[in-house]
């Protein structure tokens, strides 16, 4: 099997391209831990938005909600099973929606690592109604909805801690 986790392979570009996308540019075929290699591409698309404003943030969070839900569709088909470890575009959705920069949560240090880690954190432990969407919404909507709940969880932890942060130290 070699370094890296094997798809199957259809011919053409455009299921090459489709594979680069749910895979996060290969990402999502790491041996161990797809999810958290998948979850770091979030990190520059984040910086990337953030750049650009409020509205190109919300935007391109949307595109990349759209474009993992067609392309998770895909895996379903491609890997023959719900919500494989090797399609990551979700995980990359989730730190998105972790990180929507409002008031309280781009005051914390380090604010990118915290929500990787705590995106990481509820999305592996699914509790409640993320592991009841992972387990009972069916195809590419729910592959991306799981993670995007995920995301509003590790978001209000956020913004608590930025509450607290900015009470305790600004």
């Amino acid at each position: 099997m070699g370094f890296f986790n094997t798809i199957p392979k259809k011919p053409g570009v455009a299921n090459f391209i489709i594979r680069q996308i749910y895979t996060c540019f290969g990402l999502g075929l790491m041996p161990k831990a797809p999810g958290t290699f998948g979850t770091l591409l979030g990190i520059p698309l984040y910086f990337l938005f953030v750049r650009l404003g409020w509205e190109w943030y919300v935007a391109g969070t949307l595109f990349v909600f759209f474009l993992g839900w067609w392309a998770s569709n895909r895996a379903e088909v491609d890997l023959d099973s719900h919500d494989d470890h090797r399609a990551v575009i979700d995980e990359v959705l989730g730190y998105l929606v972790t990180m929507v920069p409002l008031p309280h949560v781009s005051v914390l240090p380090c604010a990118f690592i915290w929500g990787f880690f705590l995106f990481r954190f509820f999305d592996i432990l699914k509790p409640g109604p993320i592991g009841w969407i992972d387990r009972e919404v069916s195809g590419g909507f729910g592959v991306m909805f799981d993670d995007f709940v995920a995301g509003i969880f590790a978001w209000v932890t956020m913004f608590l801690m930025g509450l607290l942060y900015s009470a305790a130290f600004l």
